[in-house]
């Protein structure tokens, strides 16, 4: 009489279980952060609205998100232009068409990279800042002490810095097409030769009021989502030090990546 032994597991199962595991892991942590933002963005606007108005944590916020970035992002804007307008006369110079240099660089500029360029700097100098502060506070045990002291941790901590994100990105996007269009005028006139009548003229030309109103509101949503974004990771973060350190490692991901898509879904929504 022969006794049938039992096979041994498939790897290949075994593997694409932990697979699909994994998957599902990561598309319900995703939703979970999409919907703990979300309602942390309604908590925020409902304590927005509620006194005691907290004006020296805004400014102060207003100073370290907007003041603080006004160099990097200026830096950014002025190389930016300079080597937009560089790469886009190469092209041109194969049409004749260098006049059109300017209005091309003012219209990217405006619509698109002004907004996002400027939101990533802030998420990089600011956002990182603000996650690794709250994510901090949170594991010390600081949070818990405002409750203790019937201060509402999110009006205290998290109202400032999301109106900051939200006021200070379209002032830094303009700040941003400024410095940009300097940076294209210096390297098409004195470096390319382009007239400076022309490259202005056709600018006037070929750009419209909406251009720069497209750049602006693309820039306060992309404030309003890093900081969203940066102070939901760190307000929840736990796990001492290396908790913190992951918990901003997953906000600068997650904002760039909300830029990005946001991007595309506004810029789709508008033409």
């Amino acid at each position: 009489m022969t006794t049938e032994t039992p096979s041994k597991p498939n790897r290949f199962t075994g593997a694409f279980t932990q697979s699909v595991e994994g998957l599902g892991k990561g598309i319900i942590d995703v939703v979970s952060s999409i919907g703990g933002v979300v309602a942390l963005g309604l908590d925020v606007f409902r304590w927005s609205v509620r006194r005691p108005f907290r004006l020296h944590n805004l400014f102060t916020q207003l100073d370290f998100v907007g003041v603080g970035s006004i160099f990097i992002v200026g830096l950014t804007g002025t190389f930016t232009g300079m080597v937009f307008a560089l790469q886009t006369s190469t092209a041109f110079a194969l049409f004749d068409a260098e006049s059109l240099v300017g209005p091309t660089v003012a219209l990217t500029l405006t619509r698109e990279l002004a907004s996002v360029f400027a939101a990533l700097m802030v998420t990089m100098r600011a956002g990182s800042a603000m996650c690794t502060e709250l994510g901090t506070m949170r594991v010390t045990e600081q949070v818990d002490a405002l409750e203790t002291m019937a201060v509402n941790p999110v009006q205290y901590l998290l109202v400032p810095r999301v109106l900051a994100g939200l006021f200070m990105v379209p002032a830094l996007t303009m700040l941003f097409n400024t410095t940009g269009m300097s940076g294209a005028y210096v390297v098409a006139v004195f470096g390319l030769g382009i007239s400076p009548g022309t490259f202005l003229s056709r600018t006037q030309q070929w750009m419209a009021p909406s251009d720069v109103y497209e750049g602006l509101l693309k820039g306060a949503i992309f404030g309003l989502s890093v900081a969203l974004i940066c102070c939901y990771k760190g307000f929840n973060a736990s796990g001492g030090a290396k908790g913190v350190g992951q918990a901003t490692t997953e906000a600068m991901v997650s904002s760039a990546l909300a830029i990005f898509i946001l991007d595309f879904i506004v810029g789709m929504m508008m033409h």
